[in-house]
């Protein structure tokens, strides 16, 4: 292997693991039922119904649940549409 190419692989293993990867956290409350958490999960972060389910008990349970991982920038969009269903949500 050349020291050319070693150098461009080099570059791009440091590209990526520059970017972290975060978590997009559903917090629990005594406001929205189940029914709507799910729901939420299914149309905002494209989960099936049984994730959506597993990841609401969850919430419950233990208070949060990661729903997604992502860069900051990609999980953007999907916090705000959790937080417009009235779903406290942060990207940790």
């Amino acid at each position: 292997m050349s020291q050319h190419q070693y150098k461009e692989e080099n570059e791009v293993l440091e590209t990526i693991s520059d970017e972290e990867i975060n978590d997009l956290v559903v917090y629990n409350d005594d406001v929205n039922t189940f029914d709507h958490v799910i729901n939420t999960l299914i149309k905002v972060c494209k989960h099936d119904s049984i994730q959506a389910e597993q990841c609401t008990w969850l919430i419950h349970y233990k208070g949060k649940c990661a729903v997604k991982k992502g860069s900051f920038v990609e999980l953007i969009p999907f916090r705000e549409g959790i937080v417009d269903a009235g779903i406290n949500a942060e990207i940790e």
